[in-house]
């Protein structure tokens, strides 16, 4: 059965096919993509535990990607999850003060986007192929940390692509930033941009629908798409994490099969919490998505009293990756949450941007009970790290630590305190050393650089994973290419139109 999308703002409800969508990544009216309906799972929960990885991807993704046949789907997943992961469980689950922390740092890059930016280069070469595409792909996105890299890694010298990051120039971590400036590549580029990740990730969007731009674009043989979690070859892969975590959940006897289990998200721009939500809706036995916001809590306040102001401080944290004002995905929520109304979701868009503010009715807001939201400070975040660590020795990165430090919050003020939880633990603490050295009160913390992953390594009796030992032995960096957010389409048109 055939699975189409459509627009979240195109009153015409025209659909495509999941290849097409994927090979554009953003509408042409601005809006997101989503499937027509939301696929139910066709195989029963009880053979969850058998599935590898690779299975389980393949059973999820034929849902959503339906125009793929089965050997080019197999064939995208074998290329994904193979020798550049450090484990072949690809995300596998380990548990500390009762709950289950899903470790989805075990790719090339150490965070959680290599699940779906390993995949994402073989799903989009086989979608150009499949549409006869003739012109190159240029994707464009913007990072608040890990995309970037994650991004870069995946279409380092992937034919018929170039890929262009821009990142915040303050708002990442030393190493983030350090593994994009050294990533390798001839198709690969990344630019700083004097502002915030809000500013980035907006200019990246009008660039997207700059119809004069792209018709340039197509005048010398390319098109844009992105690799942002708005591309639904970047979002459905995460579906796949939250059946595999309640996989293990199950196999290791800490919740019975059909039974529902919490999942504790670090968020920022709404993708990975919301692949939890269509994983609910898909069958998956899940009662509440904990959506863990920093210091930077828009989120917080849109679940809680149902408005969303980004007219607020901006403020830059130890969990950089969350350090997000205008949260992307959550456009695809509110579409569904209007049953499926398509003028309410795009009214509600114009709102925030015209005024960075809108209201949802209580009736709307009723309807998100699904969600729980909360947020860390700085000081609670670092406080969580140092608690994990004085109980078994374990070191979790900031991320991490806001998640599970919500879970911890749920679990005191809530009657289902029994309820099973998984924390989403989206990186490595290896990629915030300085922060997570200062969770654990050690003086390397302010130590410059390099210096503090080694006193990271010692305190946490842990090898270095690749991707650091890697950074570490390659330390000649390009360059750093500092522009400001006015400049980014001249940014991008040099790097395409250069003689």
């Amino acid at each position: 059965m055939s699975l189409l999308y459509r627009s979240t703002r195109d009153l015409n409800a025209n659909t495509i096919p999941a290849s097409e969508a994927i090979l554009k990544g953003l509408s042409a009216d601005g809006g997101l993509y989503v499937p027509t309906s939301i696929p139910k799972i066709d195989f029963d929960l009880s053979e969850l535990p058998a599935f590898s990885y690779k299975e389980l991807a393949f059973r999820i993704l034929r849902l959503f990607y339906t125009d793929f046949s089965e050997n080019e789907l197999r064939k995208c997943i074998e290329n994904a999850y193979g020798d550049s992961f450090d484990t072949n469980l690809i995300a596998p689950l380990s548990f500390h003060d009762g709950n289950g922390y899903l470790e989805l740092f075990h790719g090339p890059t150490i965070a959680f986007k290599d699940i779906a930016l390993q995949l994402l280069p073989h799903l989009m070469t086989t979608a150009a192929k499949k549409n006869h595409l003739q012109n190159d792909i240029v994707i464009l996105t913007a990072t608040s940390g890990d995309t970037g890299k994650a991004a870069m890694e995946g279409f380092t010298d992937v034919d018929g692509t170039k890929i262009i990051v821009f990142y915040p120039k303050d708002g990442v971590s030393f190493i983030q930033e350090q593994q994009m400036l050294t990533q390798k590549g001839k198709n690969t580029f990344v630019f700083a941009v004097d502002g915030n990740f809000d500013v980035a990730q907006t200019n990246v969007k009008k660039l997207l629908n700059n119809d004069k731009l792209s018709q340039e674009l197509a005048n010398n043989n390319y098109q844009f798409s992105s690799a942002n979690s708005i591309n639904i070859g970047r979002l459905f892969p995460q579906v796949v994490y939250y059946f595999y975590a309640y996989a293990q959940m199950v196999k290791q006897k800490k919740v019975a099969l059909g039974s529902a289990i919490n999942f504790s998200v670090p968020t920022g721009n709404f993708g990975d919490i919301l692949a939890g939500y269509y994983a609910k809706k898909m069958g998956l036995p899940i009662d509440k998505l904990l959506c863990a916001s920093n210091k930077n809590n828009v989120l917080t306040e849109f679940f809680n009293e149902g408005v969303y102001d980004k007219n607020r401080p901006f403020y830059v944290t130890s969990s950089p990756s969350m350090d997000i004002l205008v949260s992307s995905n959550l456009e695809r929520l509110l579409f569904y949450i209007n049953n499926e109304n398509v003028q309410a979701t795009i009214e509600l868009m114009e709102q925030l941007n015209e005024t960075g503010k809108y209201t949802i009715s209580s009736e709307i807001k009723n309807s998100l009970s699904d969600f729980f939201a909360a947020f860390a400070n700085e000081d609670q975040t670092a406080n969580e790290i140092s608690r994990i660590y004085q109980l078994d020795g374990s070191v979790i990165d900031p991320h991490t630590a806001v998640a599970s430090y919500v879970a911890k919050l749920y679990k005191e003020t809530h009657s289902d305190s029994t309820t099973p939880v998984v924390i989403v633990s989206t990186a490595s603490p290896y990629k915030f050393p300085q922060s997570v050295l200062v969770g654990l009160h050690d003086p390397a913390a302010f130590e410059p650089g390099f210096a503090a992953l080694k006193a990271l390594k010692s305190k946490s009796h842990t090898l270095f994973p690749n991707a650091i030992e890697q950074l570490l032995n390659n330390q000649s960096a390009r360059t750093k290419k500092i522009i400001s957010s006015g400049d980014m389409k001249k940014a991008v048109k040099g790097i395409l139109f250069r003689k």
